[in-house]
């Protein structure tokens, strides 16, 4: 069954019809000799005809393995995923969490370092942001310096937003933190329990739903740039039941990641791919984040 995995689905992979050591191959008797005879009847070798390979002859200068030594080789471990280049879930940890110290780094020096309400910078960074994002995101060929780009763009953006933020709700940057922190967490113990299992239909209803809350978000967006008109989504009851739905949808596109480190891992793939795993939870989690910024503001305006 061919994968929807471009990494998985390239022509030729794992068939037998590619060829491959002599799968899928015929084999035809040499010219004028007869069918069935032994075509290696007149090599010098004898019947073996794999006797010329460098691997079955003995080391020159040396003698013969002994049986202890052939025991030894056959009874050594197989190469793991680390010397066949193969990713690995320790390969994911380590690059989600240089990108996250890269986020957190850059939205600790716009913490410090811009001035109050200093929104110009953090806009530019956040448009900047998207367009890296977008160009990693449609871009066939992982690329490590444009997923970090990104993380130091929007932590950047993101510092900037919650020193705001911060100044006007004091500890709504820490109870943000901890709130993602809790989302993940929940999420990842779900998934490795079976409670949640990411299936087909559950990745269809779920994208559906995410599509609606994007493009309501657009509309929103563009009603009050445009015409100035408030359509309550960010404020009121209204605004916290579509701030849990958002904190809901970052959850499902956790699910999602989880499931595809998985499969990638399983179907042994190349070992740079662990940095596209580690950009999707990126994202993720930025997602998470914003929606609870947004939510706790929220909650917490009559304050």
């Amino acid at each position: 069954m061919r994968s929807s995995n471009p990494v998985f689905s390239r022509e030729g992979s794992f068939t037998r019809d590619s060829g491959y050591a002599g799968f899928g191959t015929t084999q035809t008797p040499p010219a004028g000799g007869p069918s069935g005879t032994n075509p290696y009847g007149n090599s010098p070798y004898g019947n073996n005809p794999y006797a010329n390979s460098p691997y079955a002859q003995q080391p020159q200068g040396g003698a013969p393995l002994t049986d202890e030594q052939l025991v030894e080789m056959y009874n050594a471990p197989s190469a793991g995923p680390l010397a066949t280049g193969r990713m690995t879930l320790d390969d994911v940890v380590a690059r989600t969490a240089m990108t996250l110290l890269t986020l957190v780094a850059a939205g600790g020096l716009a913490w410090f370092a811009l001035p109050d309400r200093n929104f110009g910078l953090a806009i530019g960074a956040s448009l900047i942001a998207f367009v890296v994002g977008m160009v990693v995101s449609f871009k066939r060929s992982v690329s490590p310096p444009l997923i970090l780009l990104y993380a130091a763009l929007e932590g950047f953006a993101l510092g900037a937003i919650t020193k705001v933020l911060n100044a006007a709700l004091p500890g709504i940057a820490i109870q943000a933190v901890l709130g993602t922190a809790a989302v993940f967490a929940a999420m990842l113990i779900a998934y490795k329990t079976g409670r949640i299992r990411v299936t087909p239909r559950y990745t269809r209803i779920g994208i559906a739903i995410a599509m609606g809350f994007v493009l309501l978000m657009l509309v929103n967006m563009v009603a009050s740039m445009v015409f100035g008109a408030d359509m309550g989504l960010r404020s009121g009851p209204l605004g916290i039941v579509v701030g849990l739905v958002g904190i809901g949808l970052g959850a499902f596109f956790l699910s999602l990641d989880f499931a595809a480190i998985e499969e990638a891992i399983a179907h042994g793939a190349p070992q740079k791919e662990s940095w596209r795993a580690a950009f999707g939870l990126t994202l993720s989690l930025v997602w998470i984040y914003v929606e609870m910024l947004r939510l706790i503001a929220i909650l917490r305006g009559d304050d």
